[in-house]
């Protein structure tokens, strides 16, 4: 287990300026986790006052922990989010932010794999899991 807290030091993550609509939001976020494929991590993001376009190169879930944004992905109205919401936002989703004043959030990001990668690692994983026992799977070996 690495436990972790969310008062970190943030340093600057400037958002991309083609992104930003109005305001000019300063962004900042530092890094909680990461695993050791490097395919999933944790991070806690800060953000200012302003609007912005953010496109999502990966599944990213977020846990609001201060201020709050009003969110929308163009389909669906737009949403406000605040401490204690939780928001799941796939890969290739495309929302607009807009921050009053504050929010400061933790995300959890995956990275996606092709398909038949990521069903060839859950076969391996299920394989591990049968032959170790785990998972209520059958012991090698066992009578």
């Amino acid at each position: 287990m690495i436990a972790s807290v969310t008062e970190v030091d943030l340093l600057p993550a400037p958002i991309e300026p083609s992104w930003i609509l109005a305001g000019e939001p300063v962004a900042r976020n530092a890094t909680l986790s990461r695993s050791a494929d490097g395919l999933a991590s944790t991070l806690v993001w800060d953000c200012t006052a302003g609007s912005f376009r953010w496109i999502y190169e990966i599944d990213e879930t977020i846990y609001f922990l201060e201020g709050s944004a009003t969110i929308s992905d163009g389909v669906s109205p737009p949403k406000s989010f605040g401490p204690g919401d939780v928001l799941f936002l796939p890969r290739g989703a495309v929302c607009h932010w807009h921050v009053e004043r504050y929010v400061k959030k933790v995300a959890f990001c995956r990275r996606t794999v092709p398909f038949l990668l990521s069903v060839a690692i859950r076969g391996y994983g299920r394989i591990r899991r049968m032959i170790s026992g785990a998972g209520g799977g059958f012991t090698v070996g066992a009578a």
